[in-house]
């Protein structure tokens, strides 16, 4: 086994504690990468103060991996020693249901995506049952589930790539969006960010649908054609049936209609922040009456994410991040930040130089 410094949540408050995990010994088709960086996303909180469910304790977190790769296995072909290579939020399926065959390993019905974090596993493929996640030095991953990133992407600000990247890239591939169409993101913070980044390089005409005014020369300087301020009734009716498709960060309770009459008849809104409630208090109606369309995504599969890598490789495409230490009271302070929105606009774990 090798053994792996991380920190890791004490309990369910989230604290940080610096602490030891095993990887399992590299196999003929593993994967070991040196973890050099580490993005916080909100995920990471939600499961590591067990709002997602009871967890088994002490555990690290981190889906968002950037590293170096230092062992393969014998039958590795996907990467060599010294590759720079990525791990995003999923380390196993079963590689042979419909959906794993298809290249959505994320909706997986052979047992289910295996999370990075925080999923059970047999104590041969994780010492200790559960999967440990990226916040941490060291990292053992069947080559299938490793991400090839070029040289030039091994930087802090492309990490949040791997869960933040793939979750806006793969809904605009799945909804056929092409150059010329527009796009409605709402909620520019560390995925609305990133919609925004893409969807300009994709050659679409981005408006960003906020709150805050502040904002407003922020979305454009990252591509945004347009913003329209939520709160400002005129502005929102003048932008009324101007969008072809709505991508809606939004991770709490909220109306979701006031923003589909955004909407062009028979638009689509893209669902990625889980809302738990009060997201359509009028019902169906406001479907139905232009044929909208109301669509969830999941992250992507294996080749979306390394379509998203070097999509976003050749077109020069990083995260906004600030740059942490990886020490307990640094991770902390970062996730109370991340809570109270205090964060432009991901922040990212400097684990090699600092664990």
């Amino acid at each position: 086994m090798i053994s792996a410094k991380c920190l890791a949540c004490k309990d369910a408050t989230g604290a940080m504690i610096s602490h030891t995990i095993q990887r399992r010994a590299v196999g003929s088709k593993d994967v070991h990468i040196k973890i050099s960086y580490s993005g916080i996303c909100h995920s990471d909180i939600h499961t590591g103060l067990g709002e997602w469910g009871p967890q088994q304790y002490p555990l690290c977190v981190g889906h968002e991996i950037l590293g170096k790769v230092v062992a393969v296995g014998d039958a590795v072909t996907k990467v060599k020693v010294g590759d720079c290579a990525g791990v995003g939020c999923m380390v196993g399926s079963c590689r042979t249901c419909p959906e794993c065959k298809d290249g959505d390993e994320q909706f997986c019905t052979g047992g289910g995506m295996v999370g990075t974090y925080a999923s059970k596993q047999p104590e041969e493929l994780q010492p200790g049952g559960v999967t440990q996640g990226g916040y941490s030095s060291d990292i053992v991953v069947d080559e299938h589930f490793v991400i090839n990133v070029p040289e030039n992407m091994h930087v802090a600000a492309a990490a949040p790539l791997l869960c933040a990247g793939i979750t806006c890239y793969e809904p605009f591939v799945k909804n056929g969006m092409k150059a010329g169409d527009h796009l409605g993101v709402v909620g520019l913070g560390g995925l609305g960010h990133m919609a925004v980044k893409i969807g300009k390089a994709m050659g679409l005409i981005v408006t960003v649908i906020t709150r805050d005014s502040k904002k407003v020369e922020m979305a454009k300087a990252m591509g945004a054609t347009n913003v329209v301020i939520s709160s400002d009734e005129a502005a929102m009716a003048a932008a009324a049936k101007s969008l072809h498709f709505i991508y809606n960060s939004i991770a709490f309770d909220h109306n979701v209609e006031m923003y589909m009459n955004l909407l062009k008849n028979q638009g689509t809104m893209i669902l990625v922040g889980g809302v738990p409630k009060g997201a359509m208090p009028g019902g169906s109606f406001a479907l139905i009456g232009r044929g909208l369309k109301l669509s969830g995504s999941l992250i992507g599969g294996i080749k979306q994410t390394q379509d998203m890598m070097d999509f976003c490789a050749k077109n020069n495409i990083l995260c906004d991040i600030e740059l942490i230490p990886a020490k307990p009271d640094a991770v902390d302070a970062a996730w109370k930040r991340t809570i109270a929105s205090d964060v432009k606009f991901r922040f990212v774990i400097d684990t090699a130089a600092t664990m």
